[in-house]
Order: structure tokens, then sequence, then C-alpha cells
């Protein structure tokens, strides 16, 4: 009986800890920590012991943060910093130091992974890629809610939610490009989102929902010479100008509009309107992109259902990497963990896409739900080998030894086989609604929650 190709390849699982350790280095925690700082000093616990920490709490998952502190304090744990200080100084560090500096350590790490990682991920979009900078998403999302242990919750019946997340995701590098907290659960996300587009390189192409389909949103993109496709919103007024086009596209019919959007208070947008009906199925996009020719009308329908890929990365940052469980109810450690998770997850895709062009599939055939707590497990497993190394070359002094070859560790391996989606032959469960979610409120909106702010 033979093998399978993915029997016989193996998965490199420590790639991650190589990457996060080669790219945020003491250096460049020291270079963001003078650029950011205003009247902060450095103490114990230091910019890099901090991100040391909250990364290691990401791969390890503790269960609680006193665990992870007595860890940290009595030097046990390989992937956690040896830091003499009581938890009580850790607390008041997350209180004190801005969530600034671990947005400035997740931006610098992710431009460096841009830079070296080639385009793997949405293969089947390269043609489209081809014509623009970038092929973004951007979508927001909350937080789970804060338990109630928090004892300025304990008169709360509303459920209390410790901020908000809005993301850019790179379809074509399969990275998070830009991530934005917001320790206000209720903050607008279109406001937050223009300001997301000055960190794009011009001429890039960003996907939407029917929330981006404004003027102002438009404009916006105008501004920062970037292209939009969103959902068409009925609430923005449209008035057909000129046909374009019309055809017959997978059995329904497809028509390509140019239109002016707007215009009762200010100038009109011009905008194409690119529309497919079948039957009583009605599918509506608009886009900023004139050109027929650079974003055809079949391509801009067919790219919309993409934007759901942002989902995804929603779904691994909360549920895989433990995003969903707040290990504090301060808004500074809950930004720490937030930014910590996104280098994780960065990292993470990275890795997949190497693995995946390695064994000749799409990095979409593996699965982050399974990829991660093998990874995870062999980061832990490599941080004690190399104590351990450390720790014989230390009580063989005079002695030359030869460190094992990472390889041949099966900490280090797992076949293919372990990691790879596995087809789904069931009808997908529909989630059951919950009445508590339409009673949540944001943490700055509960008495006493603004004291714990101190974000500028």
């Amino acid at each position: 009986m033979g093998v399978s190709r993915s029997a016989s390849v193996s998965v490199d699982l420590v790639r991650v800890l190589e990457l996060l350790r080669t790219h945020i280095t003491a250096a460049l925690c020291r270079t963001v920590f003078a650029t950011t700082r205003i009247t902060e000093r450095q103490r114990e616990w230091t910019l890099e012991a901090l991100v040391q920490f909250w990364l290691a709490v990401i791969l390890r998952a503790p269960r609680a943060l006193s665990q992870a502190l007595y860890e940290t304090l009595e030097g046990s744990e390989p992937l956690f910093p040896h830091v003499q200080a009581t938890p009580e100084a850790f607390f008041q560090r997350c209180r004190d130091l801005r969530p600034a500096f671990f947005a400035a350590v997740f931006a610098r790490f992710t431009a460096r992974l841009l830079r070296a990682t080639p385009p793997r991920y949405a293969a089947e979009l390269g043609p489209v890629q081809a014509r623009f900078a970038a092929l973004c998403v951007v979508d927001g999302s909350r937080l789970a809610a804060i338990a109630h242990r928090l004892k300025l919750l304990w008169a709360e019946r509303a459920v209390v939610l410790p901020g908000c997340l809005l993301a850019v995701y790179d379809m074509s590098r399969g990275l998070c490009r830009t991530l934005d907290f917001c320790a206000d659960a209720a903050a607008g996300e279109l406001t937050r989102a223009r300001a997301a587009l000055t960190t794009l390189p011009r001429d890039t192409l960003v996907l939407g929902d029917r929330l981006y389909c404004t003027g102002v949103w438009f404009a916006a993109l105008a501004a920062q010479g970037c292209w939009g496709v969103v959902r068409r919103n009925r609430r923005l007024g449209l008035h057909k100008r000129r046909h374009l086009s019309t055809g017959r596209v997978q059995g329904g019919q497809l028509d390509d509009w140019l239109v002016a959007a707007g215009g009762s208070r200010g100038t009109p947008v011009p905008l194409r309107l690119i529309r497919w009906r079948r039957g009583r199925t009605v599918r509506a996009v608009l886009t900023n992109v004139l050109d027929p020719a650079r974003l055809p009308a079949a391509d801009a329908l067919a790219l919309y259902p993409r934007r759901w890929t942002v989902e995804r990365l929603f779904f691994d940052l909360k549920e895989v990497l433990n995003l969903n469980r707040v290990y504090a109810g301060n808004p500074n450690a809950v930004a720490m963990q937030v930014y910590a998770a996104g280098c994780v997850y960065n990292a993470m895709r990275v890795a997949q896409g190497e693995v995946a062009t390695t064994a000749g599939l799409a990095p979409e055939a593996i699965a982050p739900a399974k990829f991660f707590p093998k990874l995870a497990a062999a980061c832990h497993a490599h941080a004690l080998f190399e104590l351990w190394f450390r720790d014989t070359k230390r009580a063989n002094p005079g002695r030359r030894l030869r460190k094992p070859p990472l390889a041949e560790r099966r900490f280090a391996r797992v076949p293919l086989d372990a990691v790879l989606v596995e087809p789904r032959t069931a009808r997908r469960k529909k989630r059951r609604f919950c009445a508590a979610r339409k009673r949540w409120k944001s943490l700055t909106h509960v008495r006493g929650g603004k004291k714990l702010l101190k974000l500028s």
C-alpha cells in the first residue's frame, strides 16, 4: 500500500519562534521606546521584557496571569523573561505604559515580514493582484466580554466589552497589515478605518462591506491614492450616467453602470455600479475603479465574496490564539495582549505559507486550528531544549559539546497530514441567537471605567 505525499512531508514547527526572535529584538524594542516615549522610563519590566512576556502568554495560554508571573519571577519557564519584580510592579507597568509602544512593535515587526514575504495566498486572484500594489480587506470586530470578577463590574447587569479591533488583512501575503485596538467598544469603525488607510501603500485595492458604502469612504480612498470595492448600501443615493456593458455570467444578467454617488450636499463622486441578477437573487457592488479594463465587472463581482477572509482572521485571533479570553481588565493590558496576538498570528501565517510551498500545496490547505497548538508546544519544547543545552555546557566547563541537530528532534516536526484542513461533510450548524449579546456595554461607559484609561 503506497504512502501519500502529504504523509511523507514533515512540517517545521519552530519557525514561528525563529521569526519572533529574529525580528522582535532588543534593538527594535529600544528603538520603539526611544521614538514613542513621552515621560515614560525603563523599569525592571522593560519594553523588551513586556513584549517577550505577552508573546509567551499567547504561545502558552496560561490559566491566569498570576501563574505566568510566578514562572517569570522564578525563571522556571524558558519562554517567559526572568524579571526580579513583584506582580504588583507588572500590573503597575501595564497601567502606566501606553498601548502605542506595543502598536509600534507590531507595526515594525509586520513591516519586516511584508518586505521578506512573497505573496503566497489567494493564488486564484493573481491576475487581479497583479494590477494593484496590494489587495486588502478592512473590517472591525468587538472583543469578548470581561469576566464579572472585576470589582467595578459587580453591579453591572449588561455584558461589558473591553474594546474593539479594526484590521486590514493582506489577501496575497496572508498577513494582518494593520491592527488597531480601541478601548471603547462603541467607537466608530468608519473613522478608524479612514485613519488605517494612511498605513497602506498607494494604489491598494481595499474591500469593505456595506458600512463603507459612503461618499466619505470613497473620498478618503481617493485622498490616499487607493481603490475600493464595497457592497452597495441603498442609503447612498446613485444617479446613473452611462451604461458601460452587459452580459451573462453564471446564468445571470451582469450590468456595469457609470454612476454619480451623493451630490445633494457636495460634489457627486463618480463610481461604477456592478449589478448581477438571477431570478430574485441580486448582488451589487460599487467601486471607484472607473476603468473596466483594469477591474472588469466579472472580476469585481467575484472579488467581493473574498471579503470574508478577514472574518477568518478574527476567528483565528480570538479562537485559535485565545484572544477571546482577556487576561486583565486594564485597557492597556488588553491592548498588549491584542498586539502580541497580532505578532504571533503574522509569524504563524508566514510559517504556514512556507510549509505549504515546500509541500506543493496552497497555504489555505493548512488549518490554523491544528497548526498553532502544535507549533506552540514545539516552541516551548525548543526553548527547554536550548536551556538544557546551555546548562549542560555550564556543567562541563572546558569541554566542547556539540548540539544535536534541531531537525532530528521529535518535537520540531510533525507530519503534514496532521495539520491539513478536513473537508466539511456535514451541514454547517447555525449559531443560536443569544439575547444577552444585544445588551452589551463598553468598559469606558461603566461607572469608574474611565479611571482605567491612560491612553494619552
